[in-house]
């Protein structure tokens, strides 16, 4: 978004916004170890009450929240399972992160082979070409002699003392079938000896890299049929709320579910297995059921996160039992989201029902966690100018979409917490300090997990 005073699309209220006018910014918050800065107290009417010096906050009841960057560090240092390492095929292993080292079961390439389409010739030209061919996949040709040439394809084996490899268009042939090169011939030329690539056991790849379409490849070029690898972690989503529809136009109060769609391939493309998505409306026992029971590695809820008369998702993780790591975290939109552990391999996310809202809760908390429990490494952070400025909240982070062009970011409409246009053509999110920022700054840019990798690859 522009700087250009559209404050319908920042989720903060009055009294905030006109902070932000008449303060010109405020500070960054401090990540000095607290849990969190101190925050309005939301009054009856769901505004922020009146600021108060702080000596007057000290008794009053306040809302604590995680600075963002701290709350992905939390969400990044999730144990990993203890599970063994899992063989997978090669056709199920995209993705996935290696368990193991891999090196080579075989020379590669494991016999001599042709570089080119061409004649191999044994000795010094011109040279009496053999009637036969040699082609690849066939077993050993037979041996050359000073003089002779053969027809040979890429791949195939070069036959016993053989001189070079002359390329097609390198060469000609008389009514004779003598063979002439038609530039000079370097000894050893357009062969690939045997093991130039690698020697069998020489390590080809350590342990944790993710596996490429490039690494399959490898692997398939290697000799192996499957890898040692990290599974999936094992994702469940419950979606709450009595008032979303599942098709059709919304009517009488209810809306249409876009997270139910959504989520599961997003969290796919963090690296994810969805084993199930389950729709419980506002029922505090059905939650509380599907909690205890699931298998999954990390449950992701939708809305419920707040202190409304339906909002069951606190009061049930406390009848559990459960840790919460990060209790509503510094940034705009998404800022009621939580982290907690239910066991000791078993984590909530706590997605806000907005739809952009539930983005950010994906990337500040999904993300780092479902990054650790499959072993992947964290990707490099970079920063990109704005292209134009954009407003910030006062005192949280914001996420804005923003797509990339050139060397720079453009910040986009439509980002308000509960509208998708905006990161439906984004690239990535740009990280907004409080206060906002001027034309040309610096900013974290978060890539969303297909703008890099296309579609099919980030899915699979």
């Amino acid at each position: 978004m522009t700087a250009s005073g559209q404050f319908e699309e920042i989720d903060f209220d009055v009294e905030e916004a006109l902070a932000l006018v008449k303060e010109g910014g405020a500070p960054v918050p401090d990540d000095s170890g607290s849990t969190g800065a101190s925050r309005p107290v939301p009054s009856p009417a769901g505004g922020a009450a009146s600021r108060k010096d702080p000596a007057e906050h000290q008794d009053a009841e306040q809302h604590t929240a995680t600075p963002w960057q701290r709350a992905r560090t939390i969400a990044g240092r999730a144990p990993r399972r203890p599970d063994t390492a899992v063989s997978v095929t090669l056709d199920a292993a995209l993705g996935l992160v290696l368990a193991a080292p891999l090196a080579a079961l075989s020379d590669l390439p494991s016999f001599d082979t042709s570089a080119m389409d061409g004649w191999a010739v044994a000795g010094p030209g011109p040279w009496d070409v053999r009637a036969e061919g040699v082609l690849a996949g066939h077993g050993v040709p037979q041996r050359l002699t000073d003089g002779e040439a053969v027809k040979i394809a890429t791949g195939a084996r070069i036959p016993q003392d053989t001189s070079a490899v002359i390329r097609s268009e390198h060469g000609r042939t008389d009514e004779k079938e003598r063979l002439y090169a038609t530039r000079d011939v370097v000894h050893g030329q357009d062969i690939r000896p045997r093991g130039q690539e690698c020697r069998s056991g020489d390590p080809l790849l350590p342990p944790g890299t993710l596996v490429t379409p490039a690494v399959l490849g490898l692997a398939a070029a290697a000799g192996y049929d499957t890898v040692a690898a990290l599974p999936r972690p094992r994702a469940e989503i419950l979606v709450l709320g009595d008032e979303l529809l599942t098709e059709g136009l919304p009517h009488d109060g209810l809306i249409r579910d876009a997270l139910g769609p959504m989520l599961p391939p997003w969290l796919r493309a963090l690296g994810a297995e969805v084993i199930a998505v389950r729709r419980l409306g506002d029922d505090a026992e059905a939650l509380r059921k599907a909690l205890k029971n699931s298998g999954a590695d990390l449950i992701v809820t939708t809305g419920g996160t707040a202190a409304g008369p339906v909002d069951h998702v606190h009061p049930i993780l406390r009848r559990l039992g459960a840790e919460l790591l990060v209790d509503g975290v510094e940034v705009r939109p998404g800022h009621p989201m939580l982290l907690a552990r239910l066991k000791e391999n078993q984590h909530l996310v706590g997605l806000p029902g907005n739809p952009l809202a539930a983005v950010s809760g994906l990337l500040t908390l999904a993300e780092p966690l479902l990054r650790t429990l499959a072993g992947r490494a964290a990707p490099e952070s970079y920063t990109l100018p704005l292209q134009d400025g954009v407003h910030g909240h006062p005192y949280d982070t914001r996420l804005i979409p923003v797509v990339l062009r050139g060397d720079r970011a453009v910040p986009l409409h439509y980002n308000g917490p509960a509208m998708l246009r905006g990161i439906a053509v984004a690239d990535a999110l740009a990280v907004v300090p409080p206060g906002g920022a001027r034309t040309g700054q610096e900013l974290e840019i978060l890539d969303l997990p297909w703008a890099m990798a296309g579609i099919e690859v980030c899915f699979t």
